[in-house]
């Protein structure tokens, strides 16, 4: 059998042939539409947060690629997933969900809003509704109880965790405030991923040098710090600088803290502290890898596809910000090279490890290293893709700046709704539930 991927990285047309065959791989870590499963769900050990940014890949796939193949699952997954009130809180997974777990899902949303992915079923919001409806409930969740601000890591105060105020969850609300304020021309959500950047900074999650920590705990009035530094909270914040360069770019007036100059300096900032996530060995410059984990082969199942969101996320800085283009590509194109030659596995021979810096394949194979490669081959494309639409670009999602504006479940609804089986894929919590306990006896318990 042959083994491995061709790749020219000066043909996008073969670019695009390999990204068909690492998406076809990925997508068959899928089981979702199979007859009794749970459409969006993925098999353990992915949780549930992760099959949201499964979507938002092969959304990316059919923008930069033109390949349907993927767009009936990715959709139905997307609207079964939205839940009853279209704001990605599902019964089945309110329970133990995050916010930053919610986030992912309404990150591709926004994903299929800028990309004019097929619209929802007509009894649905529209793709921008739903991420309108996430703002709105996070905004409310905004939590000056402790730190002066932030959104904690849980939702709910019976989930482990609760106390964290970590930088994922923090940078996905910052970067979908910024995204609604550049699709929608509304100053409000500017105002918001202001308020948000000036937070992260304020309690030094973002450091003067624009090192991103991976959170605080409010134990410690946010004075203490998780110094862990991963590619996806680096590139959360990077992507949402640059959709703040970008809009602020097209304003008549700024004021000095809110102007394009000011996002200029704080996306250069960003993009040069990336280079810690970037390898200087002299047969692996500039190929992307995971310091805190990927040199000792201890990268957990959500840290093996951290590296698929920073690719996806520089892609889309050479859009937003295409002065970044030289920087970013020599990035892409190194990091493109190394990674498809990692796709020797699996029954196909085509399957793709995680390590790519290290010039041999590592033996591996699941979903993020799947989606990082496919993230990486896309990105390649992206100066040849016209980038996320606005409402006064294209952009044609319906929205509702209402949506989510009612107040969340309250802990007791939640607690005594019905847990079905597909709260087995749960969030990312560290919170064990035991499904066989009624719930009054799981609350008497934790409370």
């Amino acid at each position: 059998m042959a083994r491995g991927i061709s790749l020219d990285l000066d043909s996008s047309d073969s670019i695009k042939s390999a990204a068909s065959r690492v998406a076809y791989d990925l997508a068959t870590f899928y089981t979702g539409n199979n007859t009794g499963d749970v459409p969006g769900n993925l098999p353990d050990p992915y949780y549930w947060w992760e099959a949201g940014a499964f979507f938002g890949a092969l959304i990316n796939y059919w923008a930069y690629t033109g390949d349907t193949t993927y767009n009936k699952i990715t959709l139905q997954a997307m609207e079964h997933q939205s839940g009853t009130n279209g704001d990605f809180m599902p019964i089945n997974q309110t329970y133990t969900e995050g916010n930053d777990d919610q986030c992912f899902w309404a990150v591709s949303a926004m994903m299929a809003a800028e990309r004019n992915f097929t619209n929802p079923s007509s009894s649905l919001p529209g793709w921008l509704a739903m991420v309108q409806a996430v703002f709105n409930q996070q905004a409310h969740r905004w939590d000056n109880s402790s730190c002066a601000g932030g959104l904690r890591w849980q939702i709910y105060t019976w989930n482990a965790g609760y106390n964290y105020k970590n930088t994922i969850s923090n940078g996905c609300f910052f970067d979908i405030a910024a995204r609604l304020a550049r699709y929608t021309g509304n100053a409000t959500y500017a105002e918001w991923a202001n308020k948000s950047w000036n937070w992260a900074k304020r309690v030094g999650l973002i450091t003067s040098d624009y090192q991103v920590y991976d959170g605080t705990t409010d134990i410690s009035n946010c004075t203490s710090y998780d110094h862990t530094r991963w590619s996806y909270t680096a590139g959360v914040y990077l992507h949402g600088a640059s959709v703040m360069y970008n809009y602020t770019s097209s304003l008549s007036t700024n004021s000095s803290s809110n102007s394009s100059s000011t996002w200029k300096t704080r996306v250069n900032g960003l993009l040069a502290n990336a280079n810690h996530f970037f390898s200087t060995n002299e047969s692996s410059t500039n190929v992307m890898y995971q310091p805190p984990c990927e040199l000792t082969g201890r990268c957990n199942t959500d840290q093996l596809s951290f590296k698929a969101y920073m690719a996806r996320w520089l892609a889309e800085a050479i859009q937003l910000a295409p002065y970044t283009y030289d920087t970013v590509m020599i990035k892409l194109r190194a990091t493109a090279k190394a990674a498809v030659a990692q796709c020797q596995g699996g029954s196909t021979g085509t399957y793709c490890g995680h390590r790519w810096s290290s010039g041999s394949y590592d033996g591996t194979t699941g979903v993020g290293q799947q989606m990082g490669v496919l993230e990486v081959l896309q990105g390649l494309l992206a100066p040849d893709n016209s980038g996320p639409l606005t409402s006064s670009t294209g952009g044609t999602s319906e929205g509702d700046s209402a949506a989510g504006t009612g107040s969340d479940e309250d802990e007791t609804t939640i607690h005594y709704s019905a847990i079905t089986a597909g709260d087995t894929a749960g969030a990312a919590i560290l919170t064990a539930i035991v499904i066989g306990l009624t719930l009054s006896a799981v609350y008497m318990m934790l409370v």
